[in-house]
């Protein structure tokens, strides 16, 4: 467990509702009590959750947790606490500062025993994104159904870098060919069972110098048939990122191990919508 002058030192400037977890003597992570969120932090968020809660982390990984009642307590559901710990590998010496953002979203910061903050994937952990640079390749002639849309806004990626960005994923070969505008930025996005919301990362956004609408303000995503479906622009723990994609992976019964290419389409130089192309696993 963390000294309490450590605890003192990182709660000194936060005036969110907070609680800490760690491991007791003949606990371990998995422990029943551990999936525990503390009826003080409930009462001060004012019924903000009820039914899940999103755990976001430093590296830009999100898990979405359920929650069950049992008596005068609230549970996270044991099968998505479980991931969480294994994802993260916790171990004896982490311990967990968890911080509500805002409504059902709670921010986690892992810190060892000595006071050193995890800031970065833990080892053996699949990060969601990391920099890519690719070498300079032409673009290929669209070969998806979105080859019938319209662009909708003829934007390019002036202002940013000539390579490419992109977000972890399996194996998509030659990714610039599903793009409608190849002049558009795009990053390729694995689809997993733990992110609920689309995020772009800081190497997409700094490449292409992207701008994003205010928070809660709507981007649209384009669909292969032409059909379009709606998210909000939403920022988690400084990231920018938009809300539907879990009830768009869903909804279009894609799997884990599937990806997609997301290609950002700009308005006035604001992104404004995501133009999806699915790519299914083998």
């Amino acid at each position: 467990m963390l000294p309490k002058n450590a605890i003192e030192k990182i709660q000194a400037n936060v005036s969110k509702p907070c609680f800490w977890k760690s491991l007791s003597p003949g606990q371990t992570w998995k422990s029943k009590s551990m999936r525990i969120i503390p009826e003080d932090f409930v009462r001060r968020t004012r019924g903000a959750f009820e039914h899940r809660v999103v755990f976001s982390v430093r590296w830009e990984n999100s898990w979405q947790l359920w929650l069950e009642r049992e008596k005068n307590e609230l549970f996270m559901i044991e099968e998505d606490w479980n991931e969480f710990v294994d994802d993260n590998h916790l171990g004896p010496n982490d311990n967990l500062f968890i911080k509500h953002d805002e409504t059902m979203n709670l921010e986690v910061q892992i810190f060892k025993n000595n006071g050193v903050e995890i800031i970065d994937v833990p080892l053996g952990v699949e990060p969601e994104t990391e920099p890519f640079h690719p070498t300079p390749k032409k673009p290929h002639k669209e070969t998806t159904p979105a080859s019938s849309f319209a662009s909708g806004s003829g934007c390019s990626a002036n202002g940013g870098t000539n390579g490419r960005a992109k977000q972890r994923s399996s194996d998509v070969k030659n990714p610039e060919r599903y793009l409608l505008n190849p002049e558009n930025p795009y990053f390729v996005q694995a689809v997993t069972k733990r992110n609920d919301v689309l995020y772009v990362s800081r190497p997409v956004v700094q490449s292409y110098r992207l701008k994003f609408g205010p928070v809660k303000s709507t981007i649209t995503y384009l669909l292969p048939g032409e059909k379009k479906e709606e998210g909000e622009n939403r920022i988690y723990n400084g990231k920018p990122c938009f809300s539907g994609w879990s009830v768009l992976c869903r909804r279009h019964n894609l799997n884990i191990g599937d990806s997609v290419v997301c290609e950002l389409e700009r308005s006035g130089g604001v992104v404004t919508a995501v133009r999806v192309h699915f790519v299914k696993k083998d």
